[in-house]
């Protein structure tokens, strides 16, 4: 359902992601790790084609991100790391609003916001001002906003942050129940959050891959963090050698 090949970003000199190949299957939910200015947030906006990318190919659904941009977005539900929401609207105007804007025929459009602010535990603030809304709540306006039109390809920048733990523990919940039905890639700096609801991950340190494995693999030998840690480390310390050769 998505694939990258070779995928780099340059801005100006400095190359933000360097040749980043991988490939996320039908119904996978899989985590996107990496320590922060690793290049998480472009690879997530060049796969939403949000932005171009200075080299490779991509196709989500089987649709090129350059080549058929419209089909990829009728594909995706995108939640960014700031969710797009527009502060002076309810929760139910705003979300009817996002769902003919992607397309959700007119007359389905209410049982869609329905569904969503039901996914989403929405049904209280149903009514309420967005800009009345506690972060935690607008965030989940922003996962039911990308939820709204059921696209089979889910991309999640950052889903839970800003949540308290029980709303983490009901939007990882929700995230495992779509996972089958839809194909989740979500980029966390919580390593718990991959821990509980992916089945892989791929870290991705200074703009490469150093790491795409299960999760069960990973968490054989202790837990992610430890490895994480270990890996990124790892890398850093190679890094740094590198540079003092050069």
């Amino acid at each position: 359902m998505i694939r990258a090949d070779g995928l780099g970003k340059d801005y100006g000199d400095v190359r933000a992601i360097k040749e980043l190949s991988f490939t996320v299957g039908e119904g996978e939910i899989v985590g996107f790790l990496g320590p922060n200015g690793a290049g998480k947030t472009t690879t997530m906006r060049i796969l939403t084609s949000f932005m171009p990318q200075s080299r490779g190919h991509a196709s989500i659904a089987g649709h090129d991100i350059n080549k058929d941009s419209m089909e990829v977005r009728r594909n995706i539900g995108y939640l960014p790391e700031i969710p797009p929401l527009y502060l002076d609207m309810t929760v139910e105007a705003f979300l009817k609003f996002v769902a003919r804007i992607k397309e959700v025929p007119k007359a389905k459009a209410g049982k869609a916001a329905d569904r969503a602010i039901e996914l989403c535990g929405l049904e209280e603030m149903r009514r309420r001002l967005i800009h009345k809304l506690s972060k935690g709540y607008r965030q989940r306006v922003g996962l039911a906003q990308a939820i709204i039109h059921d696209p089979p390809v889910l991309i999640l920048d950052e889903p839970t942050i800003g949540l308290d733990p029980k709303q983490i523990a009901e939007i990882r919940k929700l995230i495992k129940d779509l996972a089958g039905s839809h194909t989740v890639i979500l980029s966390t700096h919580i390593l718990s959050e991959v821990t509980l609801t992916c089945q892989r991950a791929i870290i991705i340190n200074r703009g490469e891959i150093v790491v795409d494995d299960s999760i069960e693999n990973l968490t054989r030998e202790g837990d992610l963090e430890r490895e994480f840690l270990k890996i990124v480390g790892e890398v850093e310390e190679k890094g740094a050698t590198s540079e003092a050769q050069g």
